[in-house]
């Protein structure tokens, strides 16, 4: 399979790592909005393209995977590439999936392409998940608990405040709640009592750091509605206490079974990651796959990660895949 990156930040990084481990797939370009010059990519002999010269590459691609950010890049760059390109994308706006889903569904089934929006671990795996223990138990709930991990809008919210150098934020499960959850004691849980926000931030030398501290933890949305806590450090410290992009989390459904709902069952679903670029772009990879596979087999339009079979994502065959793993 012929696969291209579209974007060459920390997650196109993290699709190329992952592409060099499946044997199935050649990484066959990568296209940058910055001077190709400027850009030199890990796996040898490949190609940097500008993005204006993208159609030349038409017929050369069998899946295109768009590594932009979701607030302004994949909105435009989803639709517009489907026009011409199997596509997959990471698109992590929850609110405006269904709008982005409507715009690329139209543009694709009217070009005949396969295009995977919100592919991920949230949304993506996590999601799926979701469905499954919904549909197991569909006398429950859900939570979600995202971290320990930094989170990269969080962490830009206060790099933006006037005296920051630089900051790196952790979204923190609370662990009373947690346990509380895994207890199947099916809680109410505000935000507040669900995470727990912890801030490191370089600030200016001579910088006001009570006014920084102040206008981080009043910040509506972003940390206003949790116990937030701030800690000044050096760059010095930053670079070598901050510098990795952990994340992970868990997804928990809690419900009930049997005669006057007399049984608790709890499904788990965890994740502990080193890299969330590195793991995302693994992810994509893997919905790659089976995004060529719809292709060759006349599939169009949207789709998501509940529309995908999961032997479509499996290098292995259907032999091996009900030998080994069923």
């Amino acid at each position: 399979m012929n696969i291209a990156i579209y974007g060459y930040g920390n997650l196109g990084r993290g699709v190329e790592d992952s592409i060099r481990r499946n044997p199935d797939m050649k990484l066959v370009a990568v296209f940058t909005r910055r001077s190709p010059e400027s850009l030199t990519v890990a796996t040898e002999g490949v190609p940097v393209v500008s993005t204006e010269n993208i159609m030349e590459w038409k017929d050369k691609i069998d899946v295109l995977i768009i590594c932009g950010g979701s607030a302004t890049d994949l909105p435009e760059m989803t639709p517009a590439l489907a026009k011409s390109f199997n596509v997959v994308d990471s698109f992590d706006n929850h609110s405006n999936i269904p709008v982005h889903f409507e715009r690329v569904n139209k543009i694709a089934k009217e070009n005949g392409t396969v295009a995977l929006i919100s592919c991920g671990w949230d949304p993506g795996m996590f999601s799926v998940n979701r469905l499954y223990a919904s549909c197991i138990l569909p006398d429950g709930k859900d939570y979600t608990f995202w971290g320990k991990g930094v989170s990269q809008g969080h962490s830009d919210a206060i790099r933006r405040i006037e005296g920051v150098i630089d900051a790196r934020q952790y979204t923190v499960p609370v662990e009373d709640a947690l346990e509380s959850v895994r207890s199947g004691k099916n809680p109410e849980l505000t935000a507040r009592q669900k995470h727990k926000r912890e801030c490191f931030v370089v600030a200016e030398e001579g910088a006001d750091k009570a006014r920084i501290e102040r206008e981080i933890v009043t910040m509506p949305a972003y940390f206003e509605p949790y116990d937030t806590t701030v800690t000044f450090i050096t760059a010095k410290e930053m670079k070598e206490k901050h510098s990795e992009l952990p994340h992970g989390g868990n997804v928990i459904r809690t419900g009930v079974t049997g005669k006057e709902d007399c049984h608790t069952q709890v499904i788990e679903y965890k994740l502990t990651l080193d890299s969330n670029p590195e793991f995302t772009g693994s992810v994509l990879v893997a919905y790659a796959r089976a995004v060529c596979r719809m292709a060759k087999r006349g599939d169009s339009g949207c789709k998501t990660v509940f529309d995908i079979a999961p032997a479509d994502l499996s290098a292995a065959d259907r032999s091996e895949i009900i030998a080994h793993l069923l």
